[in-house]
């Protein structure tokens, strides 16, 4: 007997329908055998599948069961197939009646025991279900808690085999959705214990943060060692606003197939990461043999934070220059070729010099010229063009801060944001654009016009500074950041000079 049921293999951060058939009643051994491209984890789910069949109860097949896992061409990979597999065999040997099977996807790995186990990618299946306009989806419980944020497909949490066989011989009319839309609005809390209050003057840095985060900005400070840098960049998840619902789906499918159990929680939050300088250009990007997510799609739709920028190496800082403009990724390997998704806001600190106190007014740098060129040479031009703000921390002493009163609070500072938020969300509401750093150059010749007083200024300073052609568009669509900050309609000449304040260590740098 043949009995056909529905699974999904992992490629990128997408899901790939894989349908299982099983055929029992063959002439031969009495034997199990699984074809399809199965890799080495894949084949050894056979003697999982009889142990968990044999230890639930169920009968094993006296007759050649042929198992095949469609398309052959695709490589399968990982455990998730051992669920389908047993759940095929299951209904082949007519040990189980269900007449919908194929209209489930079901994915988990099986203990010996038969309880069902974790699996990777609960988002990415369920929105493949969806597409395919299954009845239902059937997953390990914290799977189906990912799974189940994203809205018209029924998802259903098992955590054995038996109750995988109850469920699909007798389905209940409603998916078991562990998680609602509603819960996840109502859970989102987005200051940690960490608040902008506790940060002591360095009132300017504080409002170069607040426009770059306004508007999704790059920013990069620089400053001497102990100035509050890191500091500062470790409160910047305590003013991010929430993501949207559709943000919040696309969050929780690439940390869902990295394995990251940090949104399974449910809890709306942006990603905030932040890598040791000592990556590798993979861990940056993502890649291995099958590629997988990297830190900066693990940073997707938050932020992320490269503490001691110069210390990192220059491949690795050379290939964030297409992802910062193109917001994804594009990795090819002989096994597949992938796009992963990488729309990050880059916050990056660094020192001014290798001893870390040129310009420093209490402590004397003991570099020399050479040493400070090597050491801001491994920041190249194209990358400093795309930071959108880069701004001087200054050190602090210790008697002024003593006397400095505290500044606004992270509650303040984000009910800010989140008003210019809105302003950006509905002038992008018919456009692919989510922020002013996405802004394309159709939408900035509309938004962002100036006076013809404030262009020939520009103009002036862009050659003065020798600014780049990608740097003008960047000091406009912070200048439309500060403008929103204001609530004003058009770009005035103060959110302009204040935009290329926010530019004025390209030249220091080059």
């Amino acid at each position: 007997m043949l009995s056909v049921t529905k699974s999904a293999a992992i490629l990128g951060v997408s899901a790939v329908s894989v349908t299982v058939e099983a055929n029992s009643g063959q002439r031969g051994d009495p034997r199990l055998v699984v074809v399809g491209l199965p890799d080495t984890a894949v084949k050894e789910s056979i003697d999982r599948v009889q142990a968990a069949l044999s230890n639930c109860g169920f009968s094993l097949p006296r007759t050649r069961v042929t198992v095949n896992l469609a398309p052959a061409d695709l490589k399968k990979e990982g455990s998730s197939f051992d669920l389908p597999m047993a759940v095929a065999l299951l209904a082949a040997t007519k040990q189980l009646k269900c007449n919908d099977l194929s209209k489930f996807m079901v994915c988990g790995e099986l203990a010996l025991s038969g309880a069902v186990r974790e699996v990777r990618g609960g988002v990415a299946m369920a929105i493949l279900a969806k597409k395919l306009n299954l009845r239902g989806l059937i997953l390990p419980p914290h799977a189906a808690v990912e799974a189940s944020i994203v809205e018209g497909v029924d998802v259903y949490a098992v955590e054995s085999l038996t109750q995988t066989v109850a469920l699909l011989e007798s389905p209940p009319k409603i998916g078991q959705s562990v998680l609602s839309l509603s819960s996840l609005d109502e859970s989102y809390s987005p200051v940690s214990g960490e608040d902008f209050q506790e940060i002591k003057g360095q009132e300017r840095v504080k409002r170069a943060v607040e426009v770059a985060v306004a508007g999704g900005h790059n920013l990069l400070m620089i400053g001497p060692p102990g100035s509050g840098k890191s500091m500062i960049a470790k409160r910047i998840p305590s003013i991010l606003p929430p993501p949207t619902i559709d943000e919040f789906i696309e969050i929780v499918q690439v940390h869902s197939i990295s394995g990251s159990a940090s949104f399974s929680s449910g809890k709306r939050k942006r990603p905030f990461r932040s890598p040791h300088h000592t990556i590798s250009d993979v861990g940056l990007i993502g890649g291995g043999s099958l590629p997988q997510p990297g830190e900066i799609s693990l940073a997707h739709r938050g932020v992320l934070f490269l503490d001691e920028l110069p210390e990192f190496k220059r491949s690795v800082l050379e290939v964030l220059r297409q992802p910062l403009e193109d917001g994804q990724v594009t990795i090819s390997r002989s096994a597949a070729k992938i796009t992963l998704p990488c729309r990050f806001m880059l916050v990056a600190a660094m020192n001014p010099c290798p001893c870390g106190f040129l310009g420093d007014a209490r402590n004397s740098c003991r570099c020399s010229i050479p040493q400070i060129h090597k050491y801001r040479s491994k920041i190249s031009g194209p990358l400093l063009d795309r930071i959108d703000l880069q701004i001087e921390v200054p050190s602090i002493r210790i008697s002024e801060l003593q006397k400095l009163e505290p500044g606004d609070d992270s509650y303040s500072i984000r009910t800010r944001i989140e008003k210019a938020r809105k302003i950006q969300e509905a002038r992008f509401s018919a456009n692919f654009e989510t922020n002013n750093s996405e802004m394309s150059s159709s939408t900035m010749e509309k938004t962002c016009a100036l006076s013809l007083t404030d262009k020939s200024l520009l103009n002036r300073i862009m050659d003065q500074l020798g600014l780049s052609a990608r740097a003008y568009s960047r000091i406009l669509k912070v200048s439309r950041t500060i403008a929103d900050l204001d609530d004003s309609e058009s770009i005035e000449k103060n959110h302009l000079l204040e935009a290329v304040q926010y530019r004025n260590f390209d030249r220091k740098l080059g």
